[in-house]
């Protein structure tokens, strides 16, 4: 019987593996940033350890730093501390730090892309769901909680069980407007928030094989969301011309080995997996959330379901999401007003997310009663786009582009969405209070984000193209 691509990676970083116990697990490249880390280095210190592999180990700043003014004190007290403990935490035991200023800062799950330190065959941790993101090279990338930081700081392992697989084929091709977000959100629609819970999920199929890397990372960035513990895609050319001459991926005869194994890195033809689910790219319309977990989101022309097509255990949560974001069973959300759009996130904000914007909204203005933040995955991603003068075009449609961080994907910050009000937002999360008590959230692609920015109102991007 052949192996899925998860069970190659897993099993060669198994250390230590007994029946009816979690694995021993190696990891080889630890994520760091100021929320998850504080209480695991205080464990360390406690304990009188040392991080054991400091050069296994990268830290970031990113939930809790401001987007705007990033040379001055952070405002918020609580902000202002943790991104403290982390400069004085990652000084004290060794470990590099990208932090506010330094040119490689940004999301943690943006900069380990673009620099390299992400390739396939890895096995990648940090203390944030959104992980997954980095499944998009053919890597197995998990979220840990903070006591799961302080075991791979001390050990540079993790105890894990093993999850079951599933497969998940995407077939066809896609629309014009439909973009990666929108396979993601129609996936999670289908098979709901839970709907993957307990599982390893690889991404296939013509429509997956079609998309960039940048794509790729959105749909594995958002495989927590239907439950899944994690998301990955087979690496190919594709995913090799991305990583080839970044700052610290393998060089010379180091790549040369590096590809010929990575090549090795698929699931075989007569591979075993616990559930394959198919689904139909062609069927994939620019989709967009109504409710407060990603699993409630329809066709952006479809009409919010109504009650009585529900089951009856399903209708006191649908009508109390639905009381949260003040919206009517059977309505439609085509025409509905939008106060703000958020542009960003770990899911969205690299730069081929800010090119597809600005190539969309060139020329354009934005609606006048409506306030657009674009907020960069990282410094690179800023630099870039400076470079290209994607800057000016969003000044020219009245959009701000801030500085990089988490920003208003949630409200960790200064960024959040006032009570009440409406964002469409091309963030991961939609959950109540997610962007600021009280807020509410759609969750769209950027280019359907991009739409609402130009015209006040949730819109089908394909009439505008």
């Amino acid at each position: 019987m052949g192996k899925t691509l998860f069970d190659k990676i897993w099993e060669s970083h198994v250390v230590t593996s007994q029946p009816g116990h979690p694995d021993v697990v190696y990891i080889n490249t630890h994520f760091i940033h100021e929320v998850t880390s504080p209480q695991a280095f205080d464990g360390l210190r406690k304990r009188g350890i040392p991080v054991f592999r400091t050069d296994k180990t990268r830290a970031t700043a990113d939930h809790n730093v401001p987007t705007l003014d990033q040379h001055l004190p952070i405002k918020e007290a609580l902000s202002r501390k943790q991104v403290e403990m982390l400069t004085q935490n990652t000084a004290e035991f060794g470990v590099e730090l990208y932090g506010l200023g330094h040119p490689y800062q940004g999301i943690v799950h943006v900069i380990g892309p673009e620099l390299g330190i992400t390739l396939p065959g890895m096995t990648i941790v940090c203390g944030d769901s959104h992980t997954s993101t980095h499944g998009a090279f053919g890597a197995i990338a998990f979220g840990i909680g903070t006591s799961e930081v302080e075991q791979v700081l001390a050990t540079q392992c993790i105890l894990q069980y093993k999850p079951k697989r599933m497969k998940i084929d995407i077939n066809g091709q896609l629309k014009p407007g439909v973009v990666s977000k929108d396979i993601i959100l129609y996936i999670i629609a289908k098979i709901s928030a839970s709907g993957a819970t307990g599982y390893f999920v690889e991404y296939a199929g013509e429509a997956i094989r079609s998309l960039s890397m940048e794509a790729r990372m959105t749909i594995c960035n958002m495989s927590i969301e239907m439950g899944a513990r994690g998301g990955m895609i087979a690496p190919d050319d594709v995913t090799f011309d991305y990583i080839k001459g970044r700052e610290f991926a393998p060089q010379g005869a180091d790549w040369d080995k590096a590809v010929a194994y990575w090549k090795t890195l698929y699931s075989d033809a007569d591979a075993n997996f616990d559930t394959v689910l198919t689904f139909d790219a062609n069927d994939i319309e620019p989709q967009i959330t109504y409710g407060t977990n990603p699993g409630m989101g329809m066709g952006v022309t479809e009409s919010i379901p109504a009650l009585e097509s529900l089951e009856d255990s399903e209708k006191p949560s649908f009508s109390k999401s639905l009381a949260y974001m003040d919206l009517q069973p059977g309505s439609q959300l085509l025409g509905k007003k939008v106060d703000y759009v958020f542009i960003g996130s770990c899911t969205n904000s690299r730069i081929e997310d800010l090119r597809q914007v600005a190539a969309f909204v060139q020329g354009k203005k934005k609606a006048d009663d409506v306030i657009v933040w674009i907020v960069p995955g990282s410094k690179q991603v800023e630099a870039q786009a400076i470079e290209e003068g994607i800057d000016k075009v969003f000044e020219a449609a009245g959009f701000q582009l801030r500085q990089p961080g988490c920003s208003a994907c949630l409200g960790m910050n200064e960024d959040k969405i006032p009570a009440g009000k409406y964002c469409i937002s091309t963030s991961n999360r939609n959950f109540e209070g997610r962007q600021g008590p009280n807020a509410r959230t759609f969750l769209a692609s950027p280019l359907t984000a991009a739409a609402a920015a130009i015209t006040g109102r949730v819109a089908d991007v394909r009439e505008m193209l």
